[in-house]
């Protein structure tokens, strides 16, 4: 039978699918809409487990926020430039908001993607097929407090709440959310830049600790000094180890001239209460996936021979 243009915008429209698919689909369905809609959602579901072998390590973190809570995610693709596709950014932003009601990784892969009857992670592996690669929601987390706020911050933004790096800070208090909120942002800037490994020294692996103390043991005996001067340096060095690792006793980015913790003492004159901060939460992009080395030459000359 004969396909209309009509036809095929109005299966394109439903499905987001191309042109040449689309009238396929309507060519194998004698022209039936609900048909040729399952039809791609099924061709749709094939391509995504081909390209399901393929590394997904770019895409976008995404950031949602109440007052006193905040959600992060991520959500990998394999190439930058999906990250700058308008229905991907809209897929992040939309977990990033289910992330908000449900917090952790799994609840969030199952719960219901905003506007629909499908999953979070259904919702994806359908869209591989339309936006045309291996995409993946990989995790997210949440920060709540019950008094102060949790401030945000995403670095390199490509839109509004969504870029490649976003930082959570928690500030409990009583005071005014709002100057909390304007000081954790702050943190979270400071957090983003610094990558501190934990908030308080205590909260650090002890077997990290045990490992560089037996670094600086060993640095301070080819000094050839007694074992109680040798002491006394590991215990400087230690002491250096947590100002340049622990959020709080690290020099504050805004001012370097005063620790963080120091910084959170000042800010609690703008706050009119004491502020305490009790967590904060960093995503980088991609940080813990083995990138696939490719060689960009060969996959040409490859294509070439197709």
């Amino acid at each position: 039978m004969s396909i209309s243009a009509a036809q095929v915008k109005e299966l394109r429209d439903l499905t987001g699918a191309g042109m040449m698919d689309c009238k396929a689909a309507l060519n194998e369905t004698n022209g039936n809409l609900e048909e040729a809609v399952d039809w791609l959602r099924k061709k749709g579901i094939s391509k995504a487990d081909k390209k399901a072998g393929r590394t997904a390590a770019e895409g976008l973190i995404g950031v949602d926020n109440g007052v006193r809570e905040a959600a992060v995610v991520e959500v990998n693709s394999e190439t930058d430039f999906v990250a700058r596709n308008a229905a991907f950014q809209e897929i992040v932003a939309n977990v990033a908001k289910v992330a908000l009601a449900y917090g952790t990784t799994e609840t969030v892969a199952a719960a219901k993607y905003p506007g629909s009857d499908k999953s979070v992670t259904d919702t994806i592996k359908d869209a591989v097929g339309t936006i045309g690669e291996n995409m993946g929601f990989r995790r997210s987390a949440k920060l709540t407090v019950p008094h102060g706020a949790v401030a945000t911050y995403v670095h390199n933004a490509v839109a509004d709440g969504l870029g490649k790096l976003g930082v959570l800070v928690a500030i409990e208090t009583t005071g005014n959310e709002h100057a909390a909120n304007a000081f954790g942002r702050q943190v979270a800037m400071h957090v983003a830049a610094t990558n501190p490994m934990a908030l308080t020294a205590e909260q650090i692996d002890p077997a990290a600790v045990e490992r560089e103390k037996a670094i600086f043991s060993d640095q301070a005996r080819q000094s050839g000094k007694p074992e109680a001067i040798i002491e006394k340096m590991v215990e400087g060095r230690l002491r250096k180890f947590y100002e340049e690792v622990v959020l709080l006793k690290q020099a504050f980015v805004l001012n370097p001239d005063i620790t963080v913790e120091q910084a959170l003492k000042d800010a609690e004159k703008e706050i009119g209460a004491p502020a305490k901060i009790t967590a904060y939460l960093r995503f980088a992009l991609g940080e813990g996936i083995e990138k696939e080395e490719t060689d960009f030459a060969a996959e040409v000359a490859a294509a070439v021979k197709k």
